[in-house]
This record gives C-alpha cells, structure tokens and sequence, in this order.
C-alpha cells in the first residue's frame, strides 16, 4: 500500500509514510457523542469548497448528525492517501487524482460531487493566466513556458494540454512546475514563472495585479466539467455506510445553499483564505451540481491517458458507485 500511495505524486511522501495504517476510522476522529458523529475531511483551501464551510456554519451538517473539521493540503493527490490512512474520514480530490489513485487499486470511492466547471469560455473559476504585459497571448504559446500547477502529473496539466491543442500547439512542449493556488500570483507577479493555471481566489488575486486571461482551460476539456469530487476510502464506506449516507445528504444540501446564496460563499470565503474584502465582488463562482458529468470525467480520463497520466483506463464505475 505504501508503495501505491507514493505513486500518486512525490509531493504525497509525508502522508504516504502513514498508509499502512487502519483505514476503518476508529478512534476519537469518528466517535459520537449525543447522537453526533465527528468526521475529519481533507481540503484544498480554495473557493471549491466553500460549500463545505458553509454547510458548517449554517448547521447543514449538525443537521444530518454529523460534526466536520476540515484540514487543508496543497492538492487531492496529497489528500488521498490521508483518507485511505485513516487521518481522514473524507477528502475532497479532483478527479484526476481520484483515477490515478483508482488506477493503481488504491481503495478510494467517490461519495459526492464536488465542484464544477461554470461551462462558459472568459467566464470560469479556473483559467490559465499570464502576468500583465506578457507576450504569450494564446495557450499556443505556452510551448516551452514555465506554467505553475498546483500538482504535477495531474488535472490542471491535462487541461492547460488540451488548451495548447486546441490552440493549435504541442502540449508536450510545456514545462510544469508545481506551485500552491496562494503561491501563483506573487511567483507570476516576479516573473519565476511564465503562466499559472489558477483558481478562485488566486485567479481574481491575479487579475487583480494586471494579468490576463488566456485560456478557461476546464471549459476547453469539457463543457461544465466535473473539476471534483468528495471521497472516502472503501474500508470506511463498508464499515460506516450510515455516516457516508448522512455525509453525502448534508453536503448535497449544502452544494445546492452554495449555489443558491453566491453572496454568502463570498463571505465564508474570508474565514479560510486571505483574499482581500475588497477583491470578493470580482470572484467568479463555480458551479455546485449535486450530481457528477460522468461524461465530462470520461473525456478527462481519455485525455489523461493520451498525457500518459494513468498506466491504464480508470474503471470509473468502481471508482464512483
């Protein structure tokens, strides 16, 4: 298991070492107490998952029995084998690491949608951006640029290739370089990388300085793009399949509260990130379905394999029940 979990990426190294351990989710991290069950869950502390936080503060959670705590990491390949050690009962992984980690029999499940791609071109949470004044105008000439990714080897290299093919260029010939969302505007702003496929905030943080859109790159590898997804591991859903259930109900309720309240997303925002106050009006939110785009998950699959991402076909219905 140790030696799947390393695979996932270099940078999952801290959280692989503690792999071998129980994934049954014993321990004060699941006790309940008055009916209460606390789960920890593994974020990215970016907009995606303000549905979470906000279903948090609005009693969503407590609702349906459950406390959550979340504990942030830089991306969903660093999340996973958290979940599957049992240092988290959930995580939340875009779908590029949820297939690799499937790919690779590592026992994860999807349990329910994340956060998905708004499907309009100029007008997405996510894009690839370059600093003001840059010469590089389209995604064709990212080839041979340094363009920063929250994590290598997975969902924002994919896309940022199928924007460079759309544009006409030779997605091989980008160079990646792993850099934290909160880290892309100053490494942008000091010239230490050519471009940075960026989300919310880091994306209107960007604007902000001058810098210019170019591609809306989950737009161009699917229209409204299952970007991610919240998951557990197999042990725990055959071991707790009533907390999974409650998880799953609260947190559809509080992707639909999300979608419904954009000006309180704005907010809670501020409890997790450093945005500025002054910057919230400018973000543009994703969307939060209840339901995945099985089709638009299968189309980043299909990619992935021509990027050489995954050894084999993700068997998505494994991977998402």
């Amino acid at each position: 298991m140790r030696r799947l979990l390393a695979g996932l990426t270099a940078g999952t190294f801290l959280l692989a070492t503690a792999a071998c351990g129980s994934s049954d989710g014993s321990g004060s991290s699941d006790a309940s107490s008055g009916g209460i069950t606390s789960v920890k869950v593994g974020i990215i502390p970016i907009l995606d998952v303000a549905p979470i936080y906000l279903g948090q503060q609005k009693g969503i959670y407590k609702k349906h029995g459950l406390k959550v705590s979340m504990t942030a990491a830089q991306g969903g390949a660093a999340i996973v084998p958290g979940v599957v050690s049992g240092q988290f009962q959930f995580g939340f992984s875009n779908m590029t690491s949820l297939m690799i980690a499937q790919t690779q029999n590592v026992p994860v499940q999807a349990v329910v949608n994340g956060v998905a791609s708004t499907g309009v071109d100029g007008k997405d949470f996510g894009a690839t951006v370059v600093k003001k004044g840059s010469p590089i105008k389209s995604a064709k000439d990212l080839e041979g640029k340094k363009v920063a990714v929250n994590t290598l080897k997975n969902i924002n290299d994919t896309t940022v290739r199928q924007s460079v093919r759309k544009a006409g260029g030779d997605p091989s010939k980008v160079k990646f370089v792993e850099l934290a969302f909160d880290q892309m505007p100053a490494a942008l702003d000091k010239g230490e990388i050519d471009a940075a496929m960026a989300v919310e905030p880091a994306l209107s943080t960007i604007k902000s300085q001058g810098g210019t859109e170019i591609a809306s790159s989950y737009v161009d590898v699917a229209k409204d793009l299952t970007v991610a997804m919240y998951f557990t591991s197999n042990q725990y859903a055959q071991k707790n399949p009533a907390v999974v259930k409650k998880f799953k109900e609260a947190t559809e309720e509080a992707l639909k509260y999300a979608d419904d309240h954009p000006d309180e997303v704005r907010q809670v925002l501020t409890t997790y990130t450093k945005i500025p106050s002054t910057l919230l009006p400018q973000l543009i939110l994703p969307s939060w379905p209840a339901e995945p785009n099985l089709d638009s998950v299968r189309t980043l699959a299909k990619l992935g394999q021509e990027d050489g991402i995954y050894k084999s076909a993700p068997d998505l219905d494994k991977l998402i029940p």
